[in-house]
């Protein structure tokens, strides 16, 4: 073989794995369209990475994930959710609460989604049934409107004595209008009253436990919303400075210094949103996968708050606790 001829087949041969590299179909790319910051969602995104390599979609290897978070701002909601569709991700993961789900399905009916929501999403008009959800979009729902009910009963069964409780409410957030509602007339056979107090900021938030205290509660409960989850260090610092029972709606407050909370778990949620997000990347179609609804819910109580607080915390709510912080 002439000298000339090996280097061309040589310099040829050499280019072939580019080629075939190049040849190679471009990874999936999921859009993740959170409510708050990066650091109020570790956890759950963590969960949600869980999700997609039980479905076989590793980050940064087969799957790439584009992030948006507006910070608490819901207002930012709907040009992060057309930003992510002008990308033309596969997926969309619309979570943290309605406002992203929401905004998600306003910008798109043909790219799937996956929500992690409180209220019901039929009522929403995000889904036709639980069982059929028809469109572009599932995922999971946590019924938080319906756990408010329950939390006030924890109340009660802490405080019996107590009639006027207080909640606060981010009247920016969706469903926001159906917790109290919802709240209201489960304190009607309970002999309580339920005043409301509404914040959308941190500021707000000062200004509206100010405003509770003057009307003299005897408790405190919150509406379930992403905003408040972010703040739940500042809501908790509050209530202590004024010694004011409460309880929240995920376990991160009860751990962070808060009296007690009842939820279910953000962890199984968000990986089964990651499950279902990888089964769309592998075929399934949103309208063919039932909305899923939690199975697992933890009551939480921190005995070293209620010791700060003054109160003793009944055997028999104690007994029924999943989780006891001292």
């Amino acid at each position: 073989m002439r000298r000339r001829e090996f280097i061309t087949l040589a310099s040829g041969a050499a280019s072939w794995p580019l080629a075939a590299r190049a040849q190679r179909p471009a990874i999936p790319v999921v859009g993740f369209l959170g409510t708050t910051t990066p650091d109020d969602f570790a956890d759950r995104v963590a969960a949600f990475r869980e999700g997609l390599r039980q479905a076989g979609y590793t980050e940064g290897q087969s799957v790439a994930i584009e992030y948006r978070w507006p910070e608490g701002n819901y207002d930012r909601l709907a040009a992060l959710a057309a930003d992510l569709v002008r990308r033309q991700v596969a997926v969309i993961a619309a979570v943290g609460g309605e406002p992203s789900a929401l905004a998600a399905k306003a910008a798109t009916a043909t790219i799937p989604i996956v929500f992690s929501i409180g209220g019901d999403p039929v009522r929403l008009g995000l889904v036709a049934s639980l069982n059929r959800p028809g469109g572009n979009i599932t995922g999971v729902n946590f019924f938080q409107s319906e756990l408010g009910a329950k939390r006030l009963g924890l109340l009660r069964d802490l405080l019996p004595k107590v009639t006027v409780i207080g909640m606060l409410v981010n009247p920016t957030f969706a469903d926001a209008e159906s917790h109290v509602r919802d709240v209201k007339e489960a304190a009607l056979p309970l002999g309580m009253q339920i005043h409301v107090a509404r914040a959308r900021t941190p500021d707000d938030i000062d200004t509206a436990f100010a405003t509770l205290v003057q009307q003299k509660i005897g408790a405190l409960m919150l509406a379930n919303d992403a905003f408040f989850h972010g703040q739940r260090r500042q809501l908790i610092a509050l209530a202590a400075r004024y010694a004011m029972p409460a309880v929240y709606f995920w376990r991160e407050f009860a751990v962070d210094g808060g009296l007690m909370s009842y939820s279910p778990s953000l962890a199984q949620a968000y990986r089964q949103v990651g499950i279902y997000t990888g089964k769309i990347l592998n075929g399934a179609k949103p309208a063919d996968l039932p909305v899923v609804q939690p199975t697992k819910f933890e009551f939480v109580i921190n005995l070293k708050t209620a010791k700060a607080l003054g109160l003793e915390i009944p055997p028999g709510l104690l007994a029924t606790a999943d989780e006891v912080i001292e």
